[in-house]
């Protein structure tokens, strides 16, 4: 279980060294809290640079609407292995020292439910932040995913539904074409004037 959570954090460092290189900024803590969980969820060599990422770059979509609802999910599933993380974690013993560890001092226990508290933090702020208004989508795409498709009155109704909704898909292709070939119009009448 330890393997398949430090495969994630190995993908959550590199999803956002990726996204540091592309100019977005990541803060300095975030970057040195992520290099401290790293050192705690150590796998070896083979395991890191096996070539299969959690999230491959492949499954971004290029479209900007349709990368947006992609990361969105991204960062549910961020927000959903990070809690699954913090769970796994011993129960926190009782202090008897009397000395706090914080975030960066690279110990074990507290710093890294410390350390994986903070990194869901900066997850859940860029989610509520940047991607709140696609909530309502990826709802109703999950209600999609958990279809019974072996129920008979499943099945009955999709198939009373699927006239609708053929429309529906059908519209929506042939409005999406028609919008660009306006903007071509659009563009040649431009360069024609110009």
């Amino acid at each position: 279980m330890m393997v398949v959570s430090a495969k994630s954090v190995v993908c959550l460092c590199f999803l956002f060294s990726v996204c540091h290189v592309r100019g977005a900024y990541i803060p300095q803590k975030m970057n040195r809290t992520i290099l401290n969980l790293l050192k705690h969820y150590n796998i070896s060599k083979e395991e890191k640079y096996n070539g299969q990422l959690v999230f491959s770059k492949e499954a971004i979509p290029e479209k900007l609407l349709e990368k947006r609802v992609f990361m969105r999910g991204v960062l549910e599933t961020y927000e959903t292995l990070i809690s699954k993380m913090l769970k796994e974690l011993p129960t926190p013993l009782p202090d008897t020292t009397g000395s706090k560890g914080g975030v960066g001092e690279g110990g074990a226990g507290e710093d890294v439910r410390t350390e994986l508290n903070y990194i869901l933090q900066k997850v859940l702020e860029l989610k509520k932040n940047q991607y709140k208004e696609h909530d309502n989508l990826l709802s109703s795409l999950k209600k999609l995913i958990s279809i019974k498709m072996d129920n008979a009155t499943v099945q009955s109704k999709a198939l009373g539904e699927l006239p609708w909704l053929y429309e529906e898909a059908s519209d929506l292709n042939n409005e999406i074409q028609s919008r660009r070939r306006r903007r071509q119009a659009r563009k040649v009448k431009t360069h024609q004037r110009g």
